[in-house]
This record gives structure tokens, C-alpha cells and sequence, in this order.
């Protein structure tokens, strides 16, 4: 077996691998272009070949190089994206290319457990991960659902909620003020730059594999959902809800609204996304709806002498500068234009 490096957005031999693997959204040429038009990151794959250069196996991530420690991350800003690897000889074959001893490794694996055997990987987290079977018919699926969620719709509907498809950008920036509200005042967090999700918009909304469901309360948006299409599988990937009307259910009746626009377009299920552990309210609430719920496992090779003093240094200076620029005192246009520029180096 060889390997080769390639550019996993243009060269066919990456999308040859894809179609024959089980694979998810965050493997797709489509995300990974997302991914390198938005942050300007240089996406790479390695690939192991066959005898007659066939790909076999293969590993999409990006090399980082700033003012923090040179690292390797498999991708960013993904829920995961495992190795396509059949058994550990392929894993060995595929990621020893990549240990040079100067540089940290990080991979989220999901479906994938072949690169927890390999000892140079410590496990430094894990989150949990929610699906939604929506193969069954809707009746069946109302049946199913605790009660507490079908009391959270039926409020909804009383209080007046709609749910519509977003139609123009002025619908996505109305949706992205919500994310940089959620994000700066629940969460303590700077947002994606609004660069990001509008890639997303024009790489999958745009080109009818995606949409953006937003909930109303008259004229009023209170809440949205950005789903994207993979394969047979819908991706529940960025929420933002207006949190002066959570207590009439905005969220819930936009997932049932996206359950049911994956029923239309012949879809299995709907990939709930990654939860960090310690959200437990989070949990709670995609418990009531999964009917699948697993773990990823965040994988790191960490070379001896890293992070270093100047890494751990610039880190806390990160997180420093992010508690100040989410302060409430700090206008919501700042804190929004301090993601744009921060946001790239939280890997």
C-alpha cells in the first residue's frame, strides 16, 4: 500500500473514495469547500492506494499554522469526520505519513472505532451524538414521542408559531443576529463569521440541498433551524432561537417541521449533531426526539514538549479576549465582527 496527498475538494480519486464508503456530510466535497473558501484553511486528504492507484482508504484534515503550535485537525468545525479506514493496517499505513513528532493530531470519530486501538491517540473528550428515524410514517412517529414533546407543539401552535422556508439573504442575516445573540449571550461564545453560514446558503441552500426553516410569531422571526442534505440523511446544524419566546416552543415545532421536510424528500433520518456532555438541557431536549444516540470520541496525538509555554500563552490570551468581546456591554456588532476575525483559531 502507498499513500499520496491530494486536494480532496478537486481530485476525483477523493470523490471515488466517498462513494464507495459509508460516509457523512462532513466527508463531502461540498463541506470541505465550505470549509476552505470561508476560513481559507488548505483542506487536505491522504489517501492509501492500491496496486493500480485505486483508492482503498483515506483521511480528509487541515494543517494549521499560526502564532499557536503547528497542528493537524480532522476537520475543523465538524461534528466529526472519521477515517475511512477498513482495519488498523490501513489506519497504520494512513496516519503514520502524518506523525512527524512536530505536530498535535486531533480526530473526532463517530462510526468508526478502528483508530481507538492505536496507543499513540489519547481520548481528551467526548460528546454525544443524535439521530432521528424518520422512515416511519408521520402518525407513527407522533405516537412515539414522549409526552413532553407533543405538549412543546401543541404550545407552539397555540401561541401562534409558524414555521416558513427562509427565501433571501435578508431571511439568513435575520436568522445569523439570532446565532450571535445565542452564542454571545446563553453560551459566553463568539460566533461563526456570518461568512460561514452564508457559504452554506450558497453551496447547499441555494443549489436545493439544504434549508433554512424559520420559525414566526407574526412578522416576528423567534427561531430557526439550518438543515443541510447529505446522501439519505438531513443535518440539523446550526440552531438560533430568540430567547425572550422560548417558553412557547419555537424549537421544537422547527425540528418537527424538519422531520417532515426530510419525510418529503425520501430521507432516512436526521442527524441531530454532536452535544457536549456537560449541556445536559441540550440533551434532555434531542432525548426526546432521537431514536439513536451514540458517542464521539474526541482522538489527539500529542508529540512530547506540546503545547508549548508560547501556545498555552496564546490560548489563554484567546479566551480572555473572548470574555471581553462577549461582555453585554460590548455591541452585538462587535462581537459578531470579533468572531469573523478570532474565530479561525479556535482549533
Amino acid at each position: 500500500m502507498i499513500t499520496t496527498s491530494v486536494d480532496p475538494i478537486t481530485d476525483p480519486r477523493w470523490r471515488q473514495l466517498v462513494t464507495q464508503r459509508a460516509t457523512t456530510l462532513f466527508h463531502s466535497t461540498s463541506w470541505l469547500g465550505v470549509l476552505a473558501g470561508t476560513y481559507d484553511f488548505p483542506v487536505r486528504a491522504t489517501l492509501v492506494l492500491d496496486d493500480v492507484g485505486r483508492p482503498t482508504a483515506g483521511m480528509a484534515h487541515v494543517t494549521i499554522q499560526d502564532f499557536m503550535d503547528a497542528r493537524i485537525n480532522s476537520v475543523p468545525f465538524s461534528d466529526f469526520c472519521d477515517p475511512l479506514v477498513s482495519d488498523y493496517e490501513q489506519w497504520r499505513t494512513l496516519v503514520d505519513v502524518l506523525l512527524d513528532g512536530r505536530r498535535r493530531v486531533d480526530l473526532r470519530c463517530l462510526h468508526n472505532e478502528v483508530p481507538l486501538r492505536d496507543d499513540r491517540f489519547s481520548v481528551v473528550d467526548r460528546a454525544l451524538w443524535h439521530a432521528i428515524d424518520v422512515r416511519r410514517d408521520e402518525d407513527a412517529i407522533w405516537t412515539a414521542l414522549p409526552s413532553s414533546a407533543r405538549r412543546a407543539l401543541r404550545r407552539a401552535r397555540q401561541a401562534g408559531v409558524d414555521v416558513r422556508v427562509a427565501q433571501n439573504e435578508s431571511d439568513l442575516q435575520a436568522f445569523y443576529d439570532l446565532h450571535v445573540q445565542v452564542r454571545k449571550y446563553k453560551y459566553g461564545l463568539l460566533a461563526q463569521p456570518y461568512a460561514f453560514v452564508k457559504n452554506i446558503w450558497d453551496t447547499f441552500v441555494e443549489t436545493d440541498h439544504g434549508a433554512l426553516l424559520l420559525a414566526t410569531i407574526g412578522e416576528r422571526i423567534v427561531a430557526g433551524v439550518m438543515f443541510l442534505e447529505w446522501q439519505d440523511t438531513l443535518y440539523y446544524k446550526f440552531n438560533a432561537s430568540d430567547m425572550a419566546h422560548l417558553d412557547v416552543r419555537p424549537n421544537d415545532l422547527v425540528l418537527w417541521e424538519g422531520m417532515r421536510h426530510a419525510q418529503k424528500r425520501g430521507l432516512d433520518r436526521v442527524d441531530f449533531g454532536l452535544t457536549d456532555s456537560d449541556q445536559d438541557g441540550l440533551i434532555r431536549y434531542k432525548r426526546k426526539y432521537a431514536t439513536e444516540e451514540k458517542t464521539v470520541t474526541l482522538l489527539r496525538h500529542q508529540p512530547p514538549g506540546l503545547p508549548s509555554d508560547s501556545d498555552q500563552l496564546a490560548r489563554g490570551m484567546l479566551r480572555d479576549v473572548s470574555r471581553l468581546l462577549t461582555d453585554a456591554s460590548v455591541p452585538d456588532k462587535v462581537s459578531a465582527r470579533a468572531g469573523e476575525v478570532l474565530y479561525r483559531y479556535f482549533v
